[in-house]
């Protein structure tokens, strides 16, 4: 005789990644149900950089007053510091929680709403881009380059930058795209402070 089911059970990996919890369901109709997976990865590699930047922090700053550094300290902060701002950016982009002209064209309709949302991610289309490109160039150039002491490679902090930049494309051409077909307009677009209170 088989147990019963707990409500509280984990939920089948299938279900997970159809609906992954901390995916927005705000301005649904511009995102790709495919990228959700990513996006939760994200959010969730955002929040262990906070904590691990955080902690570092905390454990320096102790660590010197009590006389005693811990010197590879100041890396980790580093590299949670780096990754987690990029890793930032990039979710930020999939989530339209980015500083951008959403207060302003979200009460403007029809195809001068397109205009502007159509240049507003271009804009940001061509930042990451120059991301991607530079940002390759500049991990190629780091690799022969270490942090002392523990001579750990530059390049795996500088490898945050073409990494966002890539996530930023693919974000801003999901929702060019999903823009251009279904519009840019969203049910969220009548409510104020939408991304404050929900």
């Amino acid at each position: 005789m088989a147990a019963p089911k707990s409500p509280h059970a984990a939920a089948p990996l299938g279900e997970f990644l159809s609906k992954p919890p901390l995916v927005l369901a705000r301005h649904r109709h511009l995102k790709w149900r495919a990228l959700d997976p990513l996006e939760h990865v994200l959010m969730m590699l955002c929040g262990v950089c906070i904590a691990g930047f955080t902690s570092s922090v905390f454990l320096d700053v102790v660590t010197r007053t009590i006389g005693l550094p811990v010197l590879w300290l100041q890396l980790a902060t580093t590299g949670f510091f780096a990754w987690g701002v990029f890793i930032g950016m990039a979710v930020a982009t999939r989530r339209i929680d980015h500083l951008n002209l959403v207060e302003i064209t979200k009460s403007i309709r029809g195809s001068k709403r397109t205009c502007i949302e159509v240049f507003n991610r271009t804009i940001m289309l061509l930042v990451a881009l120059t991301m991607l490109v530079f940002g390759v160039q500049n991990f190629m150039n780091d690799l022969g380059s270490f942090r002392a002491p523990s001579l750990i490679p530059l390049a795996t902090y500088t490898a945050s930058v073409p990494v966002a930049g890539a996530l930023i494309v693919m974000f801003c051409v999901e929702q060019l795209v999903n823009g251009l077909i279904k519009g840019f307009e969203g049910p969220e677009d009548a409510d104020d402070f939408v991304g404050i209170v929900r």
